[in-house]
């Protein structure tokens, strides 16, 4: 029997959508609720799309994920707001990657573990700050704009020769175990609250107070084509993001038990993770926030060369009643 595809093209062979599961951690709990519920399948199937195939694939940082989708290895991936920006303003005028909507909002931290660094001014000649992707990471972008803000435009990049590419557990394990000549780790939940539960570590920086307030944190995109030609998936897509950020909200316990499970240290306990998730300053919302305040910084110091005149400019229309900024 013919299968149709989300183009109205028959096919024998199922359709298959491909997401990356993104740098892992709280703000990514929505994609593994969506993986473990099957929440897609679900709402293809609404749709009319039977027996999709939903493939989830690991990429780790920002870099690594928009090479996905430029290579066509990844229909849809998830990074944060400056990855994203990134490669919308390469591609406005080819495969017009956009927004699909925002995940998660909630504080990075700058975690050190040395004397002499009480804050990012600190900083001095073999120290290293480890990140998930250099230039165009959130700790990255956020390093920039408070160098912009306390030094100038022109040093703005002042921080960026100290930063390093590490995935999040990996720099916890640095930092636990002072190796790799790690300094400090910009770091998200609930990687920042297990370095905290070393006393020797403590907090310099978050991202809220460099940003003025919450901030997006991560969200899911993709090509301007693969929402044209596949617009059922892509639906399904949005709604199961729904679904998965309304499911963390109405039980945080059987949220965080995912999130352990997908943690894989032992570092955490159960209670731990549904205090992380109850955080006020942790919102799983599809609203972006403050994405403005990164292109236009952006643009200013020559990161991209198309300024956005609102933030509607970079995602698609069916998030675009959502008051976001």
């Amino acid at each position: 029997m013919l299968v149709s595809g989300c183009g109205g093209r028959p096919s024998t062979a199922a359709p298959e959508v491909r997401l990356s599961k993104g740098a892992g951690g709280v703000g990514f709990l929505p994609l593994l609720v969506m993986e473990k519920h099957r929440l897609i399948e679900k709402h293809a199937a609404d749709a009319g799309v039977k027996d999709l195939q939903v493939r989830w694939v690991d990429l780790g940082g920002p870099s690594v994920s928009n090479d996905a989708l430029l290579s066509g290895s990844a229909d849809f991936v998830a990074a944060g707001p400056p990855a994203f920006i990134t490669i919308w303003d390469r591609t406005v005028d080819s495969i017009g990657v956009k927004g699909v909507a925002a995940m998660s909002s909630l504080p990075m931290y700058l975690n050190t573990h040395v004397d002499h660094l009480r804050t990012l001014d600190d900083i001095r000649e073999g120290d290293k700050i480890a990140l998930t992707g250099i230039k165009v990471s959130i700790p990255a972008l956020v390093m920039q704009i408070y160098a912009s803000q306390r030094y100038g435009r022109a040093q703005a990049t002042r921080f960026d020769r100290y930063t390093v590419t590490m995935t999040h557990p990996d720099g916890v394990v640095a930092m636990m175990s002072r190796a790799a000549g790690i300094s400090a780790h910009f770091t998200s939940p609930p990687f920042h609250q297990r370095e905290r539960k070393d006393p020797r570590i403590r907090t310099i920086m978050n991202s809220d107070e460099v940003m003025g307030g919450a901030t997006t944190f991560t969200m899911l995109f993709t090509t301007t084509t693969y929402r044209a030609e596949h617009r059922a998936i892509y639906t399904a897509v949005l709604k199961a993001l729904e679904e998965a950020n309304m499911r963390i909200v109405s039980d945080r316990r059987a949220a965080a038990e995912l999130l352990l499970s997908a943690t894989g240290e032992g570092g955490f306990a159960l209670d731990d993770m549904v205090e992380m998730l109850s955080d006020p300053n942790t919102t799983f919302t599809t609203t972006p926030q403050n994405l403005m305040k990164y292109a236009t910084f952006m643009h200013d110091i020559g990161s991209i060369t198309h300024q956005p005149a609102a933030w509607t400019d970079m995602f698609f229309p069916e998030i675009h009643g959502a008051r976001g900024n």
